[in-house]
C-alpha cells in the first residue's frame, strides 16, 4: 500500500488532486491511502509516515518549501511533489531534494506521468539487500537474486539466480528476520524467494529453471495462501 500525503490550503485543490490521484490509482490497480492537510503545520504535527507527499508552494506559515525544509530535517524520506503556481521557485525545490515540479494548472497526462515514475521509484527503494559476512570479507547481495537459502549444519547456502551459491556461519531464523515478505519459511531447513516459486507438487516446492525443494507437509497450504498473496501484490506495484 502507498502512503499520500496531499497539502494544499485551497480546498478544490485538494479535491483536484485527491480526485487525480483516485483516477490514477484505480486505473494502475494499486492500493493506496491518502491524508488531506490544510497547511504545512497540520502537516508537520501529524508525525505520519509517507510515501509520497504533495505540497503546495504558497500557502500560510509555513509555507510549502519551509514545510518541506522541515520534513527534511526531522528525516523525512517522502518523495516531495510540488504542485503550485510559482515557477520561480523551481530552484529552491532541489534544496529540499523535492522528487517533481509540477506547476498548476496541472494536466492529466503529465500527473500520470509523475505517478508512473514515483511509483517506480518507490518499488525500487523497497529492494532489499543482504550483508553477507565472511572471515575477513563481506559482500552485498540483492534479495530479488536471491533464489533460495538452506541450511546444513550450522551453515546457510545461499543459493542465487546466476547458480552461484555463497555460504556463511548463521541460524535460518536471524535470516528470516532480516528478509522481506516475498521470502517463506517452507521447511525448517529451507527459505525461499516467492518469486522463483512456480507451484507446489507431492512435497517440493517447484522453482523456476526446473529446480526443486521439499516443503514441510504443514506449510503447504500457507506457501499456496502466501504465493498468491504474493502474485497479487506484485500485479498492485
Amino acid at each position: 500500500m502507498i502512503r499520500f500525503a496531499v497539502c494544499d490550503d485551497e480546498k478544490f485543490m485538494l479535491d483536484d488532486i485527491l480526485a487525480r490521484l483516485s483516477l490514477y490509482m484505480e486505473k494502475r490497480k494499486l492500493s493506496y491511502k491518502a491524508y488531506r492537510f490544510a497547511n504545512g503545520a497540520e502537516l508537520l504535527e501529524s508525525n505520519l509516515e509517507f510515501d509520497v507527499i504533495f505540497l503546495d508552494i504558497q500557502m500560510e506559515v509555513p509555507d510549502g518549501m519551509e514545510t518541506a525544509r522541515r520534513l527534511r530535517e526531522n528525516g523525512c524520506k517522502s518523495l516531495i511533489i510540488f504542485i503550485t503556481v510559482l515557477k520561480e521557485c523551481v530552484f529552491d525545490s532541489f534544496e529540499v531534494g523535492a522528487y517533481d515540479y509540477l506547476v498548476k494548472p496541472v494536466t492529466q497526462e503529465r500527473f500520470f506521468r509523475t505517478m508512473d515514475r514515483a511509483a517506480l521509484a518507490l518499488k525500487k527503494r523497497r529492494e532489499r539487500n543482504l550483508v553477507v559476512k565472511s572471515n575477513h570479507s563481506c559482500q552485498v547481495i540483492p534479495a530479488s537474486d536471491i533464489v533460495y537459502c538452506e541450511v546444513l549444519g550450522r551453515k546457510v547456502y545461499l543459493h542465487q539466480k546466476n547458480g552461484e551459491v555463497v555460504s556463511w556461519y548463521e541460524r535460518i531464523g536471524v535470516l528470516e528476520d532480516d528478509m522481506d515478505g516475498r521470502f517463506f519459511r517452507c521447511h525448517r531447513s529451507y527459505l525461499v524467494n516467492l518469486d522463483y516459486v512456480r507451484g507446489c507438487r507431492s512435497g517440493r516446492v517447484l522453482l523456476a529453471e526446473g529446480g526443486e525443494i521439499p516443503v514441510s507437509r504443514l506449510r503447504e497450504q500457507e506457501l499456496a495462501q502466501a504465493l498468491l498473496a504474493h502474485m497479487k501484490e506484485r500485479r498492485q506495484l
